[in-house]
């Protein structure tokens, strides 16, 4: 076997079997850390809401286009380069 193939595959084993061992932390009371008979029921952190994740969806898309069409413009002048 190629030695790097197999500094690959036991990379790869390594990072697989150390995600099997990574735990999170249980989640706040949605009280802010209150008893559940006080009769309110917040959502954690206040009442913000959730996070806006409009301007980075278009950013991340924007960038993504930008990336594809330089892809493609170097793919094509490599092809008229290989012609000439």
């Amino acid at each position: 076997m190629d030695r790097n193939k197999f500094k690959r595959i036991i990379a790869a084993i390594i990072l697989i079997a150390g995600s099997f061992y990574a735990q999170a932390q249980n989640p706040p009371h949605p009280n802010s850390g209150g008893a559940p008979t006080t009769g309110t029921n917040t959502t954690v952190g206040g009442q913000q809401g959730g996070a806006p994740i409009g301007s980075g969806t278009i950013l991340l898309i924007g960038l993504a286009g930008l990336y594809a069409g330089r892809k493609a413009k170097v793919l094509r002048s490599d092809k008229t380069e290989k012609s000439a």
